[in-house]
């Protein structure tokens, strides 16, 4: 496998087209989730690997040794995921410091992740009314708002638009908070040549329409750092860009789920509760083919972690009920309590092969979205705002229109 030569000088279409044939290529890879099958159909074609993985203990894991000591072709495919991925930081814009106390009752990674999201917004020309898009109670606006400008906040929550109202007047700031579902039909009235509207984290179609939106009322200036994919209406993903609508790929809610699936901002005490939660699930996984005598996987609802604190077999039991599946005979608990765990150190390092495609994948869907921009006359730029460990959702994207 030869890595696809891939400059950053090139334009997004470049970097699109090479990305749709490396996930196309490989979506045997990692479409199949191992954690709802037991056999995996490219084990077969990769004997070594899936050995080697399947043998390896639940710490190797979550340390992500060093990829060239795996057997083929996982370093190659690392390689060429790294490659495909590459993106430089955005220039710093050079934004004034933040206004005495403004941060106050902002979680600190929020409040880092705002910080890191405005230093990076450079536009040729000085934006003059800021929207924030789903905007919550308004802190990444008024950390924008410079003396002359003004501040549009729509947001969902009308909590949440009286508690930014009041910040906003607390402070003195030329803000507006308006109650407005942004996915109605009456939010376009809100965007207008004027505006540059930017949106930190809104989820899926939040974005999407954000997108549209902006273009089809002519706002000059919007930035975006996407989130959560799969937040979706739809049931399969719809493209928005020529380019990806030309493209073979067919994405599930389950896929666009795979870029979200790192826990690199979890503490210990949630990677236990992860950890035990799944172990739990994979061993009720195992009960339930024997109950049924049937080897497909049986979704399960999500359960409050007060669940974690139930005997093994009591946990059991009660998902079964909840599932409506009588169960029969004596199962040996304390067996399938074991398996459960032996299954999470393989079903973790077998989803090792799957998670390469994580990045390539956001990257493929953040170029969708640009690439959409672009066909509307926007000039784009993308690019990192932040480092990985503050978020892994750090792709942005800046686009803006020449008068």
């Amino acid at each position: 496998m030869t890595p696809l030569p891939i400059l950053h000088s090139h334009p997004l279409s470049d970097r699109f087209q090479a990305l749709d044939q490396f996930l196309t290529e490989h979506q045997h890879l990692w479409k199949p989730r191992p954690f709802t099958t037991l056999r995996l159909e490219w084990e077969a074609q990769h004997p070594a690997l899936a050995a080697h993985l399947r043998q390896s203990p639940l710490a190797d894991a979550d340390a992500e040794p060093d990829p060239t000591t795996l057997p083929a072709p996982f370093p190659q495919l690392a390689q060429q995921a790294h490659h495909l991925s590459a993106l430089d930081t955005l220039p710093d814009a050079g934004l004034p410091p933040a206004a005495h106390r403004l941060d106050v009752g902002v979680p600190g990674r929020k409040w880092q992740q705002i910080e890191a999201f405005t230093r990076r917004l450079a536009f040729n020309e000085h934006p003059k009314h800021w929207l924030d898009w789903c905007s919550g109670k308004g802190h990444l606006g008024r950390r924008l708002l410079q003396p002359g400008q003004q501040l549009t906040c729509l947001e969902y929550d009308a909590e949440l638009v009286a508690a930014g109202q009041a910040l906003s007047d607390h402070h003195h700031l030329p803000a507006r908070h308006v109650h407005q579902d942004v996915m109605a039909a009456d939010s376009a009235r809100h965007l207008d040549s004027d505006k540059t509207v930017v949106a930190l984290h809104a989820c899926g179609d939040l974005h999407v329409r954000l997108l549209r939106l902006a273009s089809q009322q002519g706002c000059r200036q919007v930035a975006v750092a996407p989130c959560c994919y799969n937040r979706i209406e739809a049931q399969h993903y719809q493209p928005v860009s020529t380019a990806a609508q030309a493209s073979s790929l067919r994405l599930s809610l389950d896929d666009l789920g795979l870029p979200l699936s790192e826990t690199v901002t979890a503490g210990a005490r949630v990677r236990r509760q992860r950890d035990t939660s799944m172990a739990r699930r994979l061993g009720f996984d195992l009960l339930q083919r024997q109950q049924r005598q049937c080897d497909d996987y049986l979704p399960t609802p999500s359960l409050p972690v007060a669940w974690l604190n139930k005997p093994f077999e009591a946990y059991c039991r009660d998902l079964a009920a909840l599932k409506q599946l009588p169960l029969s005979g004596t199962p040996d608990w304390a067996a399938l309590e074991a398996a459960g765990w032996q299954r999470l150190a393989e079903v973790r390092n077998l989803e090792r092969v799957r998670n390469l495609f994580r990045r390539p994948l956001e990257l493929w869907l953040v170029l969708d979205r640009a690439l959409f921009m672009e066909e509307q006359g926007y000039a784009v730029r993308l690019g990192l705002f932040c480092d990985y460990p503050l978020t892994p959702r750090n792709l942005l994207i800046l686009a803006e229109r020449d008068r």
